[in-house]
Order: structure tokens, then sequence, then C-alpha cells
């Protein structure tokens, strides 16, 4: 396959310090994504592709955090918005160095960022729409504006914030791709990961490794 570069985004999915190695949610090896993704954001910048990037943006006492409930990290609870909201250690708070953008990560997206989550009282996997699957974050609009039809997802976690936007973005009718080496997944429940790669794969998203993405692009 050609994937045109003019009509695609690169969509960077939450590289923060919170997520990598000793954040408050860290995602094993979560820092290994971004040599490939700053290789493909490089390339993408040098042909005039798009890329944009997602950000956990959450208030203190954000209705994910398990210290708001004092309860247990991992419980899961129903809330006046959504069931089974799964409570997750304080991470990503506004303003903190942990909802930061890695270090190291390729800025070339700093003038589209799509901050999600900020809502205290509803989560936000995707970077298409809050968890109530009703507000969208603004990201499919300015996609249309920008006459794109495919889309390629790097970043964290493959199975809950990757997972969730490549779902979006597929049911939008959007191509969808995954750079299979540039993620890298929480795995929480178990079989998290193995049941979101299939989900993925059913509904069509295409998995190719960052090299590969690079030798189709035109």
């Amino acid at each position: 396959m050609t994937i045109n570069i003019t009509k695609t985004l690169l969509l960077i999915i939450d590289v923060q310090n919170d997520f990598c190695p000793g954040g408050s949610l860290a995602v094993k090896d979560g820092d290994g994504v971004i040599k490939p993704i700053n290789t493909l954001a490089s390339s993408f910048a040098e042909k005039g592709g798009r890329i944009a990037a997602s950000q956990d943006w959450h208030p203190a006492g954000h209705i994910s955090f398990a210290s708001s409930h004092n309860r247990k990290i991992g419980d899961i609870i129903d809330t006046t918005i959504v069931k089974n909201q799964i409570l997750w250690p304080d991470h990503c708070v506004q303003g903190t160095m942990g909802a930061e953008f890695h270090a190291d990560l390729n800025r070339t997206f700093k003038k589209s960022i799509i901050r999600k989550g900020a809502c205290k009282v509803l989560d936000s996997y995707s970077a298409f729409f809050e968890n109530d699957r009703l507000t969208p974050t603004g990201l499919d609009e300015w996609i249309r504006s920008k006459y794109i039809d495919t889309v390629i997802l790097c970043g964290l976690a493959t199975d809950y914030c990757v997972f969730y936007s490549a779902m979006d973005s597929i049911n939008l009718g959007l191509k969808t791709i995954i750079a299979d080496d540039a993620v890298r997944a929480v795995d929480y429940p178990p079989n998290s990961l193995e049941n979101a790669l299939k989900t993925m794969k059913d509904a069509g998203v295409i998995f190719m490794s960052s090299a590969k993405i690079l030798d189709e692009l035109i």
C-alpha cells in the first residue's frame, strides 16, 4: 500500500512523563516509543505532513483517580456519566511535570495538541471523544477541515488511549494505521492487550512497523 502524506495525520498519543518509567502510571518500556516516533515525526515534518499529539490533562481530584473516592487503584466504579470506570493513580494533573510531554519527544506537533480528560467528572481515553462517547474533542472536525483521510497512531498505551483512538478513527471512516513498534501496553486487567489487538484487527485497523510506514509514504 502507499500512504499519501498530504492526506495523512501522524497522531501521537499521550507520550507524557506519568506514562513513562518513573511516572505515577508508568507503562513498561513506555519511553521505548520515543525513538520510532521521533523518526516518523522528523520525516513527516521534512515532507510537509501533519502531526498532532494528545495530552491527558486532568484537574486535581479527577473522577478517574482512586484517591478521589478513597478506593484502591484498580477498583471499578460506576459514575453518574459512565459505567465501569477504572480507578487509576493520580496522573497527568494539569500543570505538573507528570502531565508534560517526555523531554526526548520530538515537539514538531507543538501547535496541534488535543488536551483530553480536562472535565473533572468525565474521563477520556480517545483523542476523538470523551468517555461518554458523545463529547467530541474537536479532532475529527479539524481532520475533516484538512482533507485528511488516513491516521497513523503511535504512543501510549496500546490497550487504552491508542485503542480507543484507533477505534474512533476507523469508525469515523478514516483509514487507520498503528505503528506497532511505536506503541506499548498496560495490559491491565490481564488480557486487555490481547483483546484490544483482536478488536482493532477485526475492525480493519492496519498494523505496520514505523520503517514500513516510511517506505510507503509518497
